[in-house]
């Protein structure tokens, strides 16, 4: 299997930053291209005032984790972070690249900097978005893509997801897997792995998705922090109060903000909503975004208001029941944590731009925000359809009828695109010529003579289309190739790994192949620290 590393970028801000370019430099803090930006952040932590008592809110299921963490603690060390909404079965594939990315980046910083650095992954157990989290997709023995979902239980869409246990109705989910997988003894390792993560007693999509990786990626030092863990949420209560407090004043630095990225050509990822509190407030099983009004804030859709005491009196007693926005939650992250970078998505990069306003605002210095690995697997037999029929990988990305329009013109052969190219050309001349011979006896047979030539050059498309249907026919095998490389490389029309479970690789390789993606990712990444 080739394994190809790359950023992902998905607008001009992405591109722009992965790219180092001067345009994008006044959004961002620092800049992730050498250690410079690392250091300077450094020294601004070892400037706080911060105990190891963050510590307790972290998880660490694997001696190397765990040797890390304590090293952390003993040394004034750092973390690099990263974070992802849970999905069933591990969600798709960059949930796992992210991992891999914090295990890469934090190992090199250790070395440059000489301080201990671990790897933390933040498990956003927090949403409440059920329909992006409760499916997973995976190819299966009869070479088809398959879409894997659980049912809905109750208070699906409306409370958060760390409070909805899902053992119960997992069992469909992962023997549905199991027949979709080969027989064989990699095969069954990894529906125990999938069994073990999501049907123990009261699992939630969330721990599933971190007992799951935990499994992978624990051996390899990255720690898990669950979004509700009771020590963050308590750590996290400065940063809460103050979102609704000073609620205006975020607005409006915000919306500024906003408007310069939209000024210089840059989108912007998160729209700043008229009255928008950056916070969520659970009630009656509902999870909903706080608004301003008047004095008093109210949720939308159920129309309770809460009064700026009752909003302290939960923070005191219920602060579980307060859950910052997206725009809040590295506020959170860089309070609570020594956190010397962010290992980014494209789309939170993106937002990431509208935030720096936010930090200097609420006091909090802001991280080096670092674009994560994009990772493409080709397995052998992919590789051998592109390589055969000199392909790249980027060419499926298109629609398939566009592929195999192509595909099929190009095997059209070279005597008979000669002779289309004869007869068109002779249409053309000739009825140019008989246009012109025939104005002296009527200038209005120019009509004629050209519905002729349209029907001629139709006629001719037709047969050429005849043509292109019979390449086609007699590619069929090779076709049927080429669409189910896209099936692989594109599913659903999107990249590999915004689509795929990694289910389907661990069901064939088994978990060792994810120290080859992390072996792969090394040079991107010396690349990247030895410039700037």
């Amino acid at each position: 299997m080739d394994i190809l590393i790359g950023r992902p970028g998905s607008n001009p801000l992405v591109r722009d930053y992965v790219a180092g370019n001067e345009g994008c430099r006044p959004f961002f803090a620092r800049g992730w291209r050498g250690l410079e930006g690392y250091r300077v952040r450094a020294e601004a932590i070892r400037a706080e005032a911060r105990d190891a008592g963050w510590a307790e809110a972290v998880s660490t299921a694997s001696e190397p984790a765990r040797e890390k963490l304590q090293a952390v603690i003993d040394g004034d060390g750092f973390v690099v972070t990263t974070g992802q909404q849970p999905g069933l079965f591990g969600g798709p594939l960059y949930a796992v690249w992210k991992g891999l990315s914090a295990i890469r980046l934090a190992a090199t910083l250790e070395e440059a900097l000489e301080v201990p650095v671990l790897p933390l992954f933040w498990v956003a157990s927090e949403d409440h978005d059920w329909e992006e989290t409760d499916h997973a997709h995976l190819v299966g023995v009869d070479n088809e893509l398959h879409r894997i979902a659980l049912p809905a239980v109750e208070g699906a869409g409306d409370a958060p997801l760390f409070r909805l246990p899902i053992d119960g109705v997992a069992w469909a989910a992962i023997d549905q897997a199991a027949e979709l997988l080969p027989d064989t003894e990699v095969a069954r390792e990894t529906i125990d792995r999938l069994s073990a993560a999501y049907r123990s007693p009261g699992a939630t999509l969330a721990t599933g998705f971190q007992s799951l990786l935990e499994g992978l990626l624990g051996p390899l030092g990255l720690a898990f922090v669950q979004a509700d863990a009771p020590e963050l949420k308590r750590r996290s209560r400065p940063i809460l109060e103050a979102s609704w407090r000073r609620a205006e004043e975020i607005e409006t630095e915000l919306r500024e903000r906003a408007e310069a990225l939209e000024a210089a050509g840059y989108p912007v990822q998160v729209p700043i909503l008229e009255g928008g509190v950056n916070l969520f407030v659970e009630s009656e099983g509902h999870r909903e975004r706080l608004y301003r009004d008047g004095d008093d804030f109210v949720m939308r859709h159920s129309g309770q208001r809460f009064t700026p005491e009752a909003l302290e009196s939960m923070a005191e007693s219920a602060i579980d029941r307060l859950t910052p926005n997206v725009h809040l939650r590295p506020m959170v992250e860089a309070h609570v944590f020594p956190t010397l970078a962010y290992v980014a998505g494209p789309g939170e990069l993106t937002y990431f731009a509208q935030l720096d306003p936010l930090y200097r605002a609420l006091g909090v210095a802001a991280p080096v925000i670092y674009p994560r690995h994009g990772v493409t697997l080709i397995e052998t037999k992919i590789g051998k359809v592109l390589a055969k029929h000199e392909i790249e990988i980027d060419t499926l990305a298109r629609p398939f009828h566009e592929i195999a329009q192509d595909f099929a013109r190009d095997e059209v052969p070279e005597g008979v695109r000669a002779a289309l190219g004869k007869i068109r050309g002779a249409i053309g001349q000739g009825s140019g010529e008989l246009t012109e011979a025939a104005r002296a006896i009527d200038p209005t047979l120019k009509g004629p003579i050209g519905s002729a030539r349209g029907a001629a050059f139709a006629a001719f498309a037709d047969a050429e289309k005849a043509i292109l249907r019979a390449v086609k026919r007699e590619s069929e095998i090779t076709l049927q190739q080429i669409e189910k490389a896209r099936l692989h490389l594109f599913p659903e029309a999107t990249p590999q790994e915004r689509t795929m479970s990694i289910v389907y690789y661990l069901a064939r390789y088994g978990a060792h192949f994810l120290h080859d993606v992390l072996a792969e990712m090394d040079p991107a990444l010396q690349a990247s620290m030895a410039e700037g």
